[in-house]
């Protein structure tokens, strides 16, 4: 074990938490229910290790669930950030540090031509949806089984059994009437969105698609899909919009759309561009951009929108990616990561597959790696919280759920890699 206490003190934080707050936490994935344990409460980080409030050591694998590609308290963001607030935390004007941001937003990808920025990646994906509308006179959105697009009303929706019916509301407090204008449909199936085009296509505002689906673990594009994707909407006269919250400024200084040379409609940020505060953002073509108030009629706002330690934390840190360019770093570590991981469940006996994308990956407790969330289901989810339980055992923290990702940083050196190798084969060795 890697210097393992106990889990005391955290399991008194979540006693305290649960008096004050539902199940004691922020954000559901968090409770860890879904591995059997309790939470964790984490007392501070830096670079790849994080400490919990026991004094228990962790390689991070969730790094706040992507926007840390840098790692923890990365020097040069964490100076910008100390120098911000020096000046301000939040002013509730215009200030420089959004304007830079935007501009090395807009250079990033061709096809977006101005940015407004908001607090988070829900926020971003409910206004680019409510935009979408507006331009098209439409109300029906398509969106994929297994990909979240934040907590908004509309994207809370699981299909129907046939996948091209009209969603029911899958969590209470939804009204009926707004998750029947959405349409969910299996993921990298492009024929099921040609179907439904022909079927509502004169309905549909826009088609809304995380290029590499990353909240059900991770699960690549298939050749075409998000070419016909492309095809279909511009047929019909629906917009494209990549949520981009995962993959912006993660698998390359730009996103999916970059390297892909698809151009979406518009595109949603997150995570990255924060440097770890909160924020979000959604851009696109100036026309579409300009029906956004004050220059057009959608009404959109936020007091906290383009926070300036926010804006100077994200704008450092792309500045920094730009200068290291970690990307294919990143591929060539992942690729030779999970190659060794896969020898050492084979040894054990353990089926497993794995999700790549550059900067982030997933494996699955089964034999052929998924395209869409019924493959993902397969998975053997009791088998994952036995190993997820032994990994936080052996020092090595991933997201506790069988349906996310794990992310790399900058950080995350070939040695510390080795390290975490050396504690899955011990942990796969006590299930």
């Amino acid at each position: 074990m890697v210097g393992m206490k106990s889990y005391d003190m955290s399991k008194k934080w979540y006693e305290r938490a649960r008096s004050v707050m539902p199940g004691g936490v922020s954000s559901p994935v968090r409770a860890f229910k879904a591995v059997g344990r309790l939470p964790l409460f984490i007392e501070r980080a830096e670079g790849v290790w994080m400490y919990d409030v026991d004094g228990n050591r962790y390689i991070d694998f969730i790094l706040s669930w992507g926007p840390l590609i840098l790692g923890h308290n990365y020097p040069d963001v964490l100076k910008a950030v100390h120098d911000a607030c020096e000046r301000g935390s939040s002013f509730g004007m215009s200030s420089k540090p959004e304007v830079l941001l935007a501009e090395k937003i807009v250079s990033a990808f061709p096809c977006i031509d101005k940015v407004r920025f908001v607090n988070s990646g829900t926020e971003a994906t409910m206004s680019a949806l409510r935009l979408a509308r507006a331009v098209t006179g439409r109300n029906k959105v398509i969106k994929f089984d297994g990909c979240y697009h934040g907590h908004g009303d509309a994207f809370l929706v699981k299909a129907g059994s046939g996948g091209l019916t009209f969603g029911t509301p899958s969590s209470p407090g939804i009204p009926e009437p707004v998750t029947q204008s959405t349409i969910s449909l299996p993921y990298n199936n492009i024929e099921a969105v040609r179907s439904a085009f022909e079927e509502w296509g004169e309905d549909i505002a826009c088609v809304i698609v995380e290029p590499i689906a990353g909240n059900m673990g991770v699960i690549p594009p298939v050749e075409g899909f998000l070419e016909g994707l492309r095809t279909l909407t511009k047929e019909y006269g629906a917009l494209l919009i990549f949520d981009e919250v995962i993959t912006g400024f993660r698998v390359e200084f730009g996103g999916m759309s970059t390297r892909t040379g698809i151009e979406p409609d518009m595109i949603t940020l997150g995570k990255i561009i924060g440097g770890g505060f909160p924020v979000g953002a959604y851009g696109g073509r100036a026309e579409l951009m300009d029906k956004i108030a004050p220059e057009g009629p959608v009404y959109q706002a936020g007091t906290l929108s383009g926070n300036p330690v926010a804006m100077t934390a994200g704008f450092t840190t792309l500045e920094l990616l730009e200068q290291l360019q970690p990307y294919s770093k990143f591929e060539e570590q992942i690729d030779s990561f999970t190659r060794k991981l896969k020898e050492l469940f084979e040894r054990k006996g353990v089926p497993v597959s794995f999700g790549i994308a550059p900067g982030f990956f997933s494996f699955f407790l089964r034999e052929e790696a998924p395209v869409n969330l019924d493959d993902v289901l397969e998975s053997d989810t009791e088998l994952f919280s036995r190993l997820f339980q032994n990994l936080l055992n052996e020092g090595v923290l991933i997201a506790p759920s069988a349906f996310e990702a794990s992310f790399l940083s900058v950080r995350h050196d070939d040695a510390i890699l080795e390290q975490a190798l050396e504690a899955y084969e011990r942990a796969l060795a006590k299930l």
